[in-house]
């Protein structure tokens, strides 16, 4: 069959529950083939994932420091190290193996920690 991709839908918030994003890097976001300047890509590392996951008999995981970027469509400056929250996400499924994740976000918020 053919076209199914048009049919699997990410649960973004469901995945990103339990989970925070330590900022390691920014660069361009660009058009693949255009190159054409979309905005700013994100770099970043999921720092904690206390996600509920559900497992098979026997197995354990987590997505603790995974790498993941975000790519926000406009130009942002964000810290190195910064602890960070996408807004407005599209997330995509995609690989031979459907284990990579494309996401977009309209906007992106730094974190700023509490105070002791």
């Amino acid at each position: 069959m053919k076209g199914l991709n048009q049919f699997l839908v990410f649960n973004w918030e469901a995945f990103a529950e339990g989970k925070s994003f330590l900022v390691t890097g920014i660069s361009e976001y660009q058009d693949y083939d255009t190159k054409a300047h979309l905005g700013t890509k994100v770099e970043c590392v999921i720092a904690s994932d206390k996600t509920p996951y559900k497992f098979k008999e026997g197995e354990v995981f987590s997505n603790r420091f995974e790498k993941i970027s975000f790519k926000v469509a406009k130009d942002v400056n964000i810290p190195v190290e910064s602890r960070v929250v996408p807004k407005n996400v599209v997330a995509t499924i995609f690989g031979e193996y459907r284990n990579q994740l494309s996401v977009k976000c309209e906007d992106i918020a730094v974190l700023v920690p509490k105070e002791k």
